[in-house]
């Protein structure tokens, strides 16, 4: 099951940041996730949920962001985890309203975030963002 993020592209200006930690919106991270078109890939991701019934899914720009981390540094599952709890560029890179100490998801999701955007799926993904990019 699925629930669409209904939310518009969470901005740099919107993170929750804690009181003194002072990002730089030039981070690579930053400018990554104002560049990729969040809310036109979910809408095509959430028309693989069609059950119903069962826990929802996490949202398309945790899943995805998380796999970009993971290739980007070549981590395993564990380490992107404990990457992304410790750094508030990459929580927001992956959607998340504001920094947390907590560990987003269980390392064991990723498994699930692979088989949901398999090679194919990547590879559709950027020329969709490739187009986008182009076109402004």
């Amino acid at each position: 099951m699925y629930k669409t993020n209904t939310h518009t592209q969470l901005s740099f200006e919107d993170f929750d940041q804690p009181v003194g930690l002072k990002m730089n919106p030039g981070n690579r991270w930053i400018k990554k996730a104002g560049i990729i078109p969040w809310v036109a890939l979910e809408k095509e991701y959430a028309k693989n949920f069609r059950n119903k019934k069962g826990n929802f899914a996490k949202p398309l720009r945790m899943a995805l962001g998380s796999l970009l981390i993971q290739k980007e540094y070549n981590y395993s599952d564990e380490e992107t985890v404990l990457q992304i709890q410790e750094n508030p560029y990459l929580q927001f890179f992956i959607g998340l309203p504001g920094y947390q100490d907590e560990k987003p998801f269980d390392a064991s999701t990723m498994v699930y975030f692979r088989k949901r955007l398999d090679e194919v799926t990547l590879m559709e993904i950027n020329e969709k963002n490739l187009r986008c990019t182009t076109k402004t």
